[in-house]
């Protein structure tokens, strides 16, 4: 049987951050949990109602110029870095860890958890309502489309779309 027990509110002050650049904006109703864990760089924006879900045993960096958009749930249990000029759209669900199948006929739940962590390159578009899952590398100026579930790895300058998602092109870095 688990032993439940509360994660805390989700309520911040800026000073417990493990780093806070200049003109960060975290607007109502971002919850932030182990921000001494979370480095935000310079010039970001968290948009109303996002989850910022830090984790005891790893970080979550995220770059400068970064614009994060409204109800995100961003998961660093695994390890979580962004690079900078990267905009997440609304809605994305960035994932660290997942549930293991041990036995058959055992609840999942009862399996051992398999933490992975997500690197998101620099100048990356992140469209609504993705989703990118544990271990995945997202090169630098890549294009994931809305909707799309992120399972691989997708190299720099692709544009990736689907469920799962799947590298339709190679973009030219000057696009």
């Amino acid at each position: 049987m688990h032993q439940f027990r509360s994660h805390g509110t989700g309520e911040f002050s800026r000073d417990q951050f493990a780093e806070i650049g200049e003109n960060v904006i975290l607007e109502r109703g971002v919850m932030v949990f182990h921000p001494e864990m979370i480095t935000l760089g310079s010039n970001v924006y968290v948009g109303h109602n996002t989850l910022l879900k830090g984790y005891y045993k790893n970080t979550m960096r995220i770059g400068s110029d970064v614009w994060i958009g409204q109800q995100c749930f961003l998961h660093s249990g695994g390890g979580l870095t962004i690079g900078n000029k990267t905009g997440i759209g609304p809605g994305v669900n960035i994932f660290t860890s997942s549930h293991m199948e041990t036995d058959q006929r055992a609840s999942i739940m009862d399996g051992a958890i398999k933490f992975a962590p997500v690197v998101i390159g620099e100048g990356c578009d992140i469209g609504v309502g993705a989703t990118i899952m544990p271990g995945v590398r997202v090169g630098r100026g890549v294009q994931i489309g809305t909707g799309s579930v992120v399972v691989e790895d997708v190299p720099d300058y692709a544009i990736a779309v689907g469920v799962p998602a799947r590298v339709m092109r190679i973009r030219d870095p000057g696009e």
